[in-house]
């Protein structure tokens, strides 16, 4: 697996030390934003197989799905749905 690793980045753009891997304990939330700058730092080494930044991105929500981090205040897999229905391309413009 290339360093570094996706949920050091992800750490990293949330400011925490670690993330709590208890489901009830999970309280790290993550903006779309923040998620797409790690997409891009990824990208940008050559890391992520996404056709497009929202594909990049959902990699690294895929990722927060096992680190129990919310994206915006949604589970991430509710954010992978809610970016496969569209509702947040704007963002990605």
């Amino acid at each position: 697996m290339p360093k570094p690793w996706t949920s050091k980045l992800i750490i990293k753009a949330l400011g925490v030390e670690k993330c709590n891997g208890s489901l009830e304990a999970a309280i790290e939330d993550l903006t779309l934003e923040k998620a797409m700058g790690v997409a891009q730092e990824k990208h940008g080494l050559g890391h992520l197989t996404g056709a497009d930044l929202k594909a990049q991105t959902k990699e690294i929500i895929g990722t927060c799905v096992s680190m129990r981090v919310k994206i915006d205040g949604h589970w991430a897999n509710d954010a992978l749905a809610i970016i496969d229905k569209g509702e947040w391309d704007e963002r990605f413009n």
